[in-house]
């Protein structure tokens, strides 16, 4: 019997059974290419080409500004609000007066300053000013002090005053310096072997109008700058 078409040969029926197969299974690719799939089912058992990223499984890298870089030496410093709330005369050193300070501690702490040729008593009693806290405590004359007042003074120090907050600073707030990050105070051990304090004291001076600053950083409280009240330009300690 005669026919147009060529007649197929066993392989050719074969190929064709077997592609009927695979079509019925669904086992050819989209492309109907049956040689992939074979590449993938020898493929190891489990392997899985991994899945493009979305942005959100992306590891975010780790910040390397301001919270990496070395914190500035003041604002290892613990200085607060505090308020003298008792003052007397210190009874071996005349150039003292010892104080008891209000920080916002459980406790007031206990002070020597020497401050008799600039303050009286009765000017002492009372003042809103800035402690130092975070200091060792030493002996002045036999009387323990905890923590040192700030102050500043003109060139000759004929002049001597406390810096003093704004009016409405809580007692206890610790200040903080614009343009820098919060305060991280570190322990009184360590502000005496670093010798933190020293360092800060070279770049501490009030300016033309009387704000206190660490190298040209204000001091700063929730109620506003931290100030002397007559002293321009002056060193503080």
């Amino acid at each position: 019997m005669s026919s147009s078409e060529p007649k197929k040969s066993a392989i050719d029926l074969i190929n064709e059974a077997i592609a009927d197969l695979e079509s019925k299974l669904g086992l050819l690719s989209s492309e109907g290419s049956s040689y992939n799939q074979q590449e993938s089912d020898n493929a190891p058992q489990g392997s899985h080409e991994r899945p493009i990223s979305r942005q959100s499984d992306v590891a975010t890298p780790k910040k390397t500004d301001l919270q990496q870089e070395e914190l500035a030496a003041i604002c290892k410093l613990e200085i607060k609000v505090g308020k003298i709330i008792k003052v007397w005369v210190h009874p071996e050193a005349d150039k003292l007066y010892c104080e008891e300070i209000d920080v916002g501690e459980e406790s007031s702490r206990s002070i020597a300053s020497g401050l008799r040729a600039h303050y009286t008593e009765e000017q002492m009693l009372g003042k809103h000013l800035l402690v130092v806290t975070n200091l060792k405590p030493r002996k002045l004359a036999g009387f323990v002090s905890n923590g040192m007042v700030l102050c500043a003074a003109d060139d000759e120090r004929a002049a001597v005053e406390f810096i003093e907050p704004p009016e409405g600073a809580k007692i206890g707030e610790i200040v903080h310096f614009e343009g820098l990050p919060k305060p991280e105070p570190t322990t009184a051990s360590q502000v005496e072997k670093k010798k933190i304090f020293q360092q800060c004291a070279v770049d501490m001076r009030t300016t033309e109008d009387f704000v206190a600053t660490w190298n040209g950083h204000a001091f700063l409280t929730s109620a506003g700058y931290c100030k002397s009240t007559t002293i321009r330009s002056g060193a503080i300690r």
